[in-house]
């Protein structure tokens, strides 16, 4: 009996050595709570929201009323990390999803990609300056709906501005916009406010 017993343990721990736990997906209320912070407040309460539903695929949870995507922090990451954005930003940012699940991340080599794309007339980027806003930490609290060492950076895509156009420099500079990746596709303003939660 003994050794039958041991043979169901060690037959059970191989299973599930070769497993990944499936991701816990927070409540659609509590998606919604935590992506929107990334915005404004006076743009949080008509922005569409993108998450995940049980079965951890991506699915609308709110619609929207203005002209704003939010899309929530993805399970499967230790990190938070939540994104909201000008619609017409959504081929890129979809674009962006594509290469993540074929693997290419880190750094900037899922950019790259994308900004090359572009380059090529692959993939759209709107002419006109759109926003992004991006809410990233530790992780969200549901008890205090706050998010743990959280920070906010708002991104203004302006294909191919230089900083002599723009009058900004390309350095960061602690509390004031500065401008990145000048002169291509995928040039953009970005801005670090404070995070108000």
């Amino acid at each position: 009996m003994k050794a039958f017993v041991l043979l169901v343990l060690v037959l059970g721990s191989s299973v599930a050595v070769g497993q990944t736990p499936a991701p816990v997906i927070p409540s659609a209320e509590d998606q919604i709570a935590a992506t929107i912070q990334a915005l404004p407040e006076e743009l949080r309460t008509g922005a569409a929201v993108l998450g995940y539903g049980a079965d951890g695929k991506l699915t609308e949870l709110r619609k929207g009323t203005n002209e704003l995507v939010c899309l929530a922090d993805d399970p499967k990451d230790n990190r938070f990390s939540a994104a909201c954005y000008h619609k017409d930003l959504e081929p890129f940012m979809a674009r962006g999803r594509e290469l993540t699940a074929q693997g290419i991340t880190g750094g900037n080599r899922n950019a790259e990609y994308r900004w090359k794309e572009i380059k090529e007339g692959k993939l759209k980027m709107p002419r006109e300056p759109r926003m992004l806003y991006v809410l990233s930490g530790k992780g969200y609290d549901p008890a205090t709906k706050k998010v743990t060492d959280g920070s906010v950076r708002w991104v203004i895509y302006i294909p191919f501005a230089t900083a002599e156009s723009l009058g900004l420099s390309a350095t960061p500079k602690r509390g004031e916009p500065w401008l990145m990746d000048a002169g291509t596709a995928g040039a953009h303003i970005m801005i670090t406010p404070p995070l108000k939660q």
